[in-house]
Parts: C-alpha cells; structure tokens; sequence
C-alpha cells in the first residue's frame, strides 16, 4: 500500500469542487498539504479563490504558495480537510495535529464540506482507536481530566503537558475504545467544564474522497443542515 499515493489521489480530486469565486476552507494535516500546493497551482493559472485556514501552519504555508487567507469571511463555500479516522456514516476523530477547535469552526459553517484521506482513515467498525483529542483550558486542566475519565476512559496530555494549541490550550487523548454512539459522546464531553472542543466530528461531512493507489472512492453523506 503506498499511502503517499493514496493522499495524492484524494487531495487533487478536491479540486474538482472548488469553483471560480469560492471561498475555501483549508484544513490541516499531511493530505491537505498535497491539495493546498495544487490549489495554488491552479490560482496560478488564474483561478480566484479567498481562503480560510484552520490553523497556523496551513496559514503560513498557504500565505508562501501564493494564497490569499482571511480571518473573517461572509460564508465559506467548501472546506477541504483531513481526517484521523472516519466510518461509514461519516462520524470522524480529528485533532491529530491539535488544531481540532478551528477545524469545526470552519466545517461547521461550510456549506459543503469535503474529507479527503488515505484508505486507512476509513474504519467502517467505528471510530475510536485513534483516540479523541480534547481541547482543554490550562485553568484547573487537572480536574478536567478527572471528569473526563468519569466518562469512562483513559487521557493523557499531549506531550506531558507541553503541548499548546494555536489558541493557548492543552490537549488531551483520551481513550474509550471503540464509539458505539458518536454523537452522544461528543455531547457529554462537551458538557464538561473546561473542554474548549472535543475531536469527534458528527454530522459535518458531506462527501468522503478515499484514496486508493489508482483510483478514488467517493462517499456521500446525508448532512442535516
């Protein structure tokens, strides 16, 4: 298997649903780094586009290719983004890179909003086995793991505690094992005092583009907006 490849295949196919005037969100991670460099070919042949970038990295790496990123836009037309695991119903884990509370923000107010990953991504048993990444305040982070494992499972700060998001806070992996009920989860996480944004995505993908070594799959979801 050459996952390379695979995040290729998936990155270029997104171009196909970004349009002339677009503005496009910018997600975060290995495979959106192959779909920003060729976006920014294509603006170079004169596509126009504005962008929203979901973290610090993309925003600079997108800013050194050429491309225009703003803070605050109207409306985002697609956002194009990764995921660190995602099932058959399009309920995702993301957060790998911590920039999880941004890239809701920018998916959430996506009117389509595009997942593009390599064939390992794709876990049609559940999500669960990469883990959630929780966003935390650093105020009382202690007690906010506490709570956390009362749910049920295992956290652990990322990088014992050095680790700090683009907004100034912690993260937590957190391990529950497989997640029979996504949304449920995700709702009782963030119920809990000092979670910033948890990484479990539901209801926010409209269309799955899988990589393979020669082709792509394509998944559609029934996104309720």
């Amino acid at each position: 298997m050459n996952t390379e490849m695979e995040k290729k295949n998936s990155a270029y196919a997104a171009l196909n649903y970004v349009k002339e005037g677009d503005v496009v969100g910018l997600g975060t991670g290995t495979t959106v780094k192959f779909f920003i460099e060729r976006l920014a070919e294509e603006i170079g042949q004169g596509l126009s586009v504005r962008c929203v970038a979901t973290s610090k990295n993309t925003e600079h790496m997108a800013k050194s290719l050429g491309i225009q990123v703003f803070d605050n836009v109207s409306k985002i037309d697609v956002d194009v983004d990764g995921a660190d695991e995602i099932d058959g119903n399009g309920n995702m884990i993301k957060g790998g890179g911590g920039a999880l509370f941004r890239e809701k923000i920018v998916a959430y107010n996506s009117r389509k909003v595009i997942i593009i990953a390599d064939s390992t991504k794709l876990h049609p048993e559940g999500i669960g086995n990469f883990g959630i990444p929780v966003e935390v305040n650093p105020f009382l982070s202690q007690n906010t793991r506490y709570n956390l494992e009362r749910l049920g499972g295992i956290c652990k700060f990322r990088d014992e505690g050095n680790f700090y998001t683009d907004n100034g806070n912690l993260i937590l992996d957190c391990h529950f094992g497989i997640i029979s009920n996504p949304v449920h989860m995700e709702q009782n996480i963030k119920m809990i005092p000092g979670v910033v944004e948890v990484g479990i995505f539901t209801n926010l993908a409209n269309t799955l583009l899988l990589g393979r070594e020669s082709n792509i799959e394509v998944v559609n979801f029934n996104r309720k907006q």
